[in-house]
């Protein structure tokens, strides 16, 4: 295999649908490009169980570093992977880590790599905020006077 994925269009897939799969034969996965939608994927069944087989290995590996006390290692890696780090504070490099961890090993147990995604997007949201003075002096100070009367959970607002 040459390229991660080649993309085509998804009309391709619907006109000539074996000549297409068969170019699955030199790249992972084809990207279909849809007009009106988000983009989908195509792949064969064994590359996507392998890398489920990565994702859960890799997960399966965070966390006995971090059972076994070698989150030092971890940490020091980290900037390697995720470059963003470098904005967030000591203790939430710490939060990060332990759950990066957790919702890996759920992830890989629900066959959802979605939550790692979403985690990690969050993560980088935060250490966006914490790079730029001015924003997070904006999202972090308190409010000035009183914000109105709060409604009993479970009442109509």
């Amino acid at each position: 295999m040459t390229a991660a994925y080649e993309e085509i269009p998804f009309s391709e897939l619907l006109h000539r649908p074996a000549a297409t799969t068969s170019r699955l034969d030199g790249v992972r996965a084809l990207r279909l490009r849809r007009r009106d939608a988000g983009d989908l994927a195509l792949m064969r069944v064994d590359q996507l169980e392998q890398d489920t087989t990565v994702v859960d290995f890799t997960s399966r590996l965070l966390g006995g570093l971090v059972r076994t006390g070698n989150t030092a290692a971890l940490q020091a890696a980290l900037p390697d992977a995720l470059p963003w780090v470098t904005f967030l504070p000591e203790e939430d490099v710490d939060l990060l880590v332990g759950e990066l961890v957790d919702v890996a090993r759920g992830a890989v147990a629900l066959d959802n790599l979605a939550p790692i995604a979403l985690l990690l997007t969050q993560w980088r949201h935060t250490a966006e905020v914490h790079a730029d003075p001015a924003l997070h002096a904006l999202l972090t100070r308190e409010p000035e006077g009183d914000l109105g009367p709060v409604p009993r959970p479970g009442e109509p607002e």
